[in-house]
């Protein structure tokens, strides 16, 4: 990688780190710690960190016996994720080839990564591998995008606006929401004692602009789409009426955000 590329992943790390962290992730780490049971004195993977909200958790509860180590596939996230918690073993690394010893980890966390990883069964499998016996896997993906608030209607907008390529961009976050399949895909894995949890989390934006603007400059070129800068402006300026109703007071944009929490532990 170039030094260029990766200021330019550090860039985006940043951007992510300071709208989406407290926007949409950090709520769900501390239900996600519990989930897996994690304790002090454990041992603890953060499986697709990104810039590691839920490993620096994890590390405030194992505490100074214990031990929390990250895996992204991008540098640019850890990064910036070393630097805010330089503690914390931070590497690069696949989901499906993680590099770490079978059984090293009394507990494998991930949040919100598994439905972008090109083999998920894989991933889950490598997951198990590196799990203890007896330990405990916690995943959360997002609910289906029917059961969530305000991300329907930008999907809608994207459609009409800048065609289906767009909207299924918005639309991929949302594609493991089935429980059902959920639970079929983590067995089919190896995993065993599966269960299913639904929770609701809440979005809060500074404001409907923010927000969408996030997902047309940020996410949309990471799933390889880019829009004309007229188009952008178009889109930004009839969300703010379409989305409308998830505006505050005080001019925030704040919406009911549900995800599945899947927990296992290994055959």
């Amino acid at each position: 990688m170039s030094d260029q590329a990766l200021k330019e992943q550090i860039t985006a790390a940043e951007a992510y780190e300071d709208l989406y962290v407290p926007a949409l992730f950090h709520q769900w780490a501390a239900r996600l710690l519990d989930a897996a049971r994690v304790e002090p004195g454990q041992r603890v993977l953060d499986v697709a960190c990104g810039t590691g909200v839920l490993a620096r958790e994890a590390a405030v509860r194992v505490g100074p016996t214990g031990f929390v180590a990250g895996v992204d596939i991008e540098p640019g996230m850890l990064a910036v994720a070393e630097r805010l918690a330089p503690a914390v073993e931070w590497r690069v690394g696949s989901a499906e080839a993680l590099p770490y010893p079978d059984g090293s980890f009394d507990a494998v966390v991930s949040q919100f990564g598994l439905m972008f990883f090109p083999d998920r069964r894989e991933a889950l499998r490598e997951m198990l591998r590196v799990l203890a016996p007896k330990g405990h896997l916690a995943v959360a993906v997002w609910d289906s995008l029917q059961n969530s608030a305000a991300y329907p209607i930008a999907v809608e907008l994207l459609e009409r606006l800048a065609g289906p390529p767009a909207a299924d961009a918005l639309r991929a976050p949302f594609v493991l929401g089935d429980t059902e399949e959920l639970a079929s895909l983590f067995e089919s894995a190896g995993a065993t004692t599966v269960r299913v949890a639904t929770h609701h989390g809440t979005a809060r934006f500074p404001s409907i602009r923010t927000m969408v603007e996030a997902d047309l400059r940020g996410w949309l070129p990471v799933m390889g789409v880019m829009l004309e800068e007229p188009l952008i402006e178009q889109i930004l300026a009839e969300a703010e009426t379409a989305l409308q109703e998830y505006v505050t007071p005080e001019g925030e944009a704040v919406f009911d955000s549900p995800g599945h929490i899947i927990t296992a532990t290994r055959a």
